[in-house]
This record gives C-alpha cells, sequence and structure tokens, in this order.
C-alpha cells in the first residue's frame, strides 16, 4: 500500500514564514488568507519590509488590483529587474486564481514554474474566499509545488488574552484576564476589530485597570453579544429590556432577518448547553462542540441554560425556524413587528 502523504500541521505554514522573516530568507510565492486580516497585513508588511530597502519602495513594491488584471501584466511585473535592491515583491490583492480562463491559468502556471530567483510574489485573499477548486488538477499542482499558502485563523484564546494585555500596557493601561475575555466576548475575537476598541476603552478608563464598566461604556459590541444580552433576557422574563435591546438593534440599522438569525443560533446554542446540563456534560464538551476558542462563552451558556429547560428551548428554536419561513417566503411582512412579537412569547412562556 502506497503512503498517504501526511496533511501539514495547522499552523505551519504561518510557523515557516516567521521563521524565514527571522532568518531573512523568504520565499518566492506566497497566499495569504484568512479572517485575521490584522496579522495577515502585519507580516505583509514585515515581508515587504524584510526584502525593500528604506526608499526604494517606489521601485521594487508593486502592488496590484485582481479585478483587472492579467496573466501576462502580471509575468511583465513580477519578471522586471530589482533597482538598487536584491530582490522585489509583487502583492496581488483578491485575483480569484481559480476562476481564471484555461490561457490565463496556463501563462500563470508558467510563470509559478520559472519564478526569478529575486522576486517574491504574494496573492493576498482580502474580500474574496481562498477556495481552491481540485478540478484543475494543473494549476493546484503548480500552487502546490511552488507556493505556500499562509492563513491567517482567527487567534486562540492563549494568544489572543496576552496580545490584548501588551495593547493595553503600550497605551498605560492594565487589565485582567476575565476583562479581556469580557472586551473579546463584547467586542469579537478578531484583532482588527479589537485595535480601535483597545484604544477607546484606553483613552476613556480613567483608573490604570480598565473594568468591564469600561468596555461597556464605549466600546461597540458585535452582534452576537447584543443577542446574548437579549436572549439573557428573555430568558429571566425582562421583555422590556429585551425590546430596549432590539429596539437598538433596529435603529442601528441591523436588519432584522439578521437579528432574527444571531437569535435563533444562540438559542440553539443554549439548548444544546441544557441538553449537557441533563446529561452530565461540563463546558468543555460544549465548546468542543461549537469549536469555542475560549471557556468564557461556553460558561455564559450553561449559566443561560440553567434558567430553562430543553422543552423551553425546542420551542424557541421552533418558533424563530417558522418565522424565518414566514420573513423568507411571505410579502409585505413587519418584520421589526413580528421580532418584538416573537420575544414576548418567549418571554411569556420562559420555563
Amino acid at each position: 500500500m502506497a503512503d498517504r502523504k501526511k496533511a501539514p500541521r495547522k499552523g505551519a505554514a504561518l510557523q515557516k514564514l516567521k521563521e524565514d522573516l527571522s532568518a531573512g530568507t523568504p520565499g518566492s510565492a506566497y497566499i495569504f488568507y484568512g479572517e485575521e486580516s490584522y496579522l495577515r497585513e502585519y507580516y505583509l508588511g514585515q515581508l515587504r519590509k524584510k526584502l525593500i530597502p528604506q526608499g526604494f519602495e517606489t521601485f521594487n513594491y508593486h502592488a496590484l488590483e485582481g479585478k483587472d488584471l492579467t496573466a501576462q501584466a502580471l509575468v511583465e511585473t513580477v519578471e522586471a529587474m530589482p533597482m538598487m535592491a536584491e530582490r522585489t515583491m509583487v502583492a496581488v490583492t483578491d485575483w480569484d486564481l481559480f476562476k481564471l480562463g484555461e490561457d490565463q491559468r496556463e501563462k500563470l502556471i508558467a510563470l509559478l514554474e520559472d519564478l526569478p530567483p529575486y522576486g517574491c510574489l504574494v496573492f493576498v485573499y482580502d474580500t474574496l474566499e481562498y477556495k481552491p477548486n481540485k478540478t484543475v488538477k494543473k494549476l493546484c499542482k503548480a500552487l502546490e509545488a511552488h507556493v505556500e499558502a499562509v492563513e491567517f485563523p482567527a487567534a486562540s484564546s492563549a494568544d489572543l488574552l496576552p496580545w490584548i494585555s501588551r495593547r493595553f500596557k503600550a497605551l498605560g493601561k492594565e487589565i485582567d484576564r476575565q476583562t479581556a475575555e469580557y472586551l473579546v466576548f463584547t467586542c469579537g475575537a478578531l484583532m482588527t476589530g479589537l485595535v480601535p476598541e483597545i484604544e477607546k476603552i484606553a483613552a476613556y478608563a480613567r483608573g490604570e485597570r480598565v473594568t468591564q464598566e469600561d468596555v461597556d461604556a464605549v466600546a461597540d459590541p458585535v452582534l452576537s453579544a447584543e443577542v446574548f444580552r437579549l436572549s439573557d433576557a428573555v430568558l429571566q422574563g425582562r421583555y422590556d429590556q429585551a425590546a430596549s435591546i432590539l429596539g437598538d438593534l433596529l435603529k442601528m440599522q441591523t436588519e432584522p432577518i439578521m437579528i432574527l438569525a444571531a437569535l435563533g443560533s444562540q438559542l440553539r446554542r443554549i439548548w444544546t448547553a441544557r441538553l449537557a446540563l441533563d446529561s452530565g456534560r461540563d463546558r468543555y464538551w460544549l465548546m468542543e462542540l461549537w469549536g469555542m476558542k475560549s471557556d468564557y462563552p461556553a460558561k455564559l451558556l450553561v449559566s443561560a441554560a440553567r434558567r430553562t429547560t430543553a422543552e423551553w428551548c425546542a420551542q424557541a428554536v421552533c418558533r424563530c425556524q417558522e418565522l424565518d419561513r414566514r420573513m423568507k417566503s411571505q410579502r409585505g411582512v413587519d418584520s421589526a413587528g413580528e421580532l418584538k412579537l416573537l420575544l414576548v412569547r418567549l418571554a411569556a412562556e420562559r420555563s
């Protein structure tokens, strides 16, 4: 039996990029992709800094947009000789490699198979999703052989919390782990979104140590955090508070169908947490089930689930699904009004 090729260890490409940058030996071609655009832009900048001497960026660094790019134009840019530097760098943003026509694809493959030693080519997937198409076998083979695909996923809790602490420390503030977890829950786990929030909170906080009250005062919560507050208010029978949260979301022009989708998702999570409690499972089981990077949201789910029953959760999820179908299939539905009515019913039926 032939040996199966081992799948690369998750994060191995990013680790290799870090090592190559540290050693001053960047590769010839990369694909940068992933939801954490902060890290993606950071390492793009580090690559540029390592390759291009300061003051010579105009001659040796080339940024291309993929929308109207042709393979021939790319070839000419990549093959242009460096000026007063050892290497050039070409960054191509949002060029869908797997939707190229056959002629363009063949030219790209030829370039990848004969990249000039002085060049570094980086395909950056920003607004486009990086989805390799295995049916385009020849291109996939060339990419696998000559291009390092580096994913920048959302950071794990082990990496993210110390990073948050360092960002606050640089701004003259301290933050403990619990407050940092609350910040991530409130504002999301992407560094890109956390950077401006950290700056706002640090500027607002009067004491040396940041508190949850400081976060609540100036941070802009992500939809999932607001919907958790909404569902929590429903579980406690506080319809007025739930309606107030819903009203704020609608004032921010959040689409009712998006609010409903987030609410339905949150109620399904609470349902699984209730089932976990009923079957003797703990929050770590929930973390694995929902792919959570921290146990903080899992603890919140368990706390919420203790206030209700599996029967109520099942009924609540069904009500969300029914309203979702009605919103999508019927014309003239007062979506905001239907959402408010849904909250009234859920709060009245709480267990």
